[in-house]
């Protein structure tokens, strides 16, 4: 019998090319009868690494290209980082699984691997490298005085940067640096209240075709509920709000058994204005809850915010 033949489509980054080899040893070590090929994808993000992400089209800018692989049926599933798939779904693709999530956490990283207790301990005024709207109102308002200056490049490029000196500290996920076994450079991790994360932080979306009745099915065997819940609920919000993936917007979604309670945060750029939000519901409709943390942060003056995006 000849073995199914599965085609990834990913960017060549060192950390996509992580999550591609993840996701094929899911699939070969749950199926048999199925091999996985990687192929090798080029976004825009990719070929601008210059440009502010949110300055040249910045949503979909890691994800496009891809997506038009497994449409054109040159390639069977996309892996993405959650955190930078448009909440807009494409024709004729489905979010069809979402394995186990990484760890959520912002991670703070000083020269040579400097480690400190509180963000209180980074220098005054000091030039903290981070692209991220989210990232860097959230670290205005807790630390007015720090420097936030834009940076593009993987996650080696960025560190090369921060150790040549042209940044005093640069915010990364912690999730990416794990992966890439480099939790060894983390100076401290952020985490609510002082970071809010990204919507879909630290975990994996596959895309296939609608109609590729098979491939769906093999990756929602795959897909851990619990953490697609908690992702429908972060997703619906940051959809409800309108506001793209760049908007300073960071969110904390806890699942015990079957209910979710998710908390979000919503911020002007400059960090000085900060509305808050939570509500809880079941993992069963994860995405009113993630309708009802949007309301309210609508109701509360958030449409204001949201339009200086």
């Amino acid at each position: 019998m000849t073995a199914l033949v599965l085609k990834i489509a990913t960017r060549s980054s060192r950390l996509a090319l992580w999550q591609a080899e993840y996701t094929k040893s899911l699939i070969e070590v749950a199926l048999d009868d199925v091999s996985v090929e990687i192929v090798h994808i080029k976004t825009g993000g990719d070929k601008n690494q210059t440009d502010a992400l949110r300055l040249f089209g910045g949503i979909g800018v890691f994800t496009r290209e891809v997506q038009t692989s497994v449409l054109k049926g040159e390639t069977d599933i996309a892996v993405h980082s959650l955190k930078d798939l448009p909440t807009q779904p494409t024709k004729g693709l489905t979010l069809a699984g979402i394995p186990d999530r990484a760890p959520t956490a912002d991670a703070l990283l000083l020269p040579e691997g400097r480690t400190i207790s509180s963000i209180d301990e980074v220098p005054q005024g000091a030039r903290i490298g981070t692209g991220s709207p989210r990232r860097q109102a959230q670290l205005l308002n807790a630390r007015p005085d720090l420097q936030m200056l834009e940076i593009r490049g993987n996650v080696d490029t960025r560190i090369r940067k921060l150790d040549d000196g042209e940044y005093d500290a640069i915010v990364l996920a912690e999730a990416g640096l794990r992966r890439l076994n480099l939790d060894d450079r983390i100076s401290l991790l952020m985490s609510p209240p002082l970071l809010f994360t990204a919507v879909g932080q630290g975990a994996l979306g596959w895309e296939c075709r609608s109609d590729d009745e098979r491939t769906v099915e093999i990756l929602r065997q795959l897909t851990n509920p619990a953490v697609a819940a908690s992702v429908e609920a972060e997703r619906s919000l940051l959809a409800e709000l309108r506001a793209g993936c760049h908007a300073p917007l960071g969110v904390e979604t806890v699942v015990a058994e079957a209910s979710l309670t998710l908390t979000a945060v919503l911020l002007s750029a400059d960090g000085k204005n900060k509305l808050m939000a939570t509500s809880s519901g079941e993992t069963s409709n994860p995405s009113s809850v993630g309708v009802g943390v949007a309301n309210s942060l609508l109701a509360d003056g958030g449409e204001e915010l949201v339009a200086t995006v």
